[in-house]
């Protein structure tokens, strides 16, 4: 026995320990049917203003982009709990319908 634990320690010593941790497995692609998000340069409060990923208007998507935050935090629009804006903020107000703008013509 004694000499069986020697033998897995020296192999271990040898070959620098343990094998290392592999990295965690990256998040697996969208589908290629996922809805794209809005291109930078679109008119807010559009139809084409829309972040697919969580169903609200790109332009005032804090999880796309932070740098909002500050403004729905400075307009007391913020659910602490959850991190993204109490207007928003679906496990707060299971009511709330968040609804994208028809299309123009």
């Amino acid at each position: 026995m004694r000499l069986t634990l020697l033998f897995v320690l020296a192999l271990f010593a040898c070959e620098g320990g343990a094998p290392a941790p592999s990295a965690a497995p990256a998040a697996p692609p969208a589908p290629a049917h996922a809805p794209a998000h809005a291109p930078a340069d679109i008119q807010p409060g559009s139809h084409a203003d829309w972040c697919g990923e969580h169903a609200v208007p790109e332009s005032q998507c804090t999880r796309c982009d932070a740098a909002l935050i500050p403004a729905f935090q400075a307009t007391g629009d913020w659910c602490a709990e959850h991190g993204l804006p109490e207007s928003q903020c679906l496990q707060c107000n299971p009511d709330l319908k968040i609804e994208r703008p028809p299309k123009e013509g």
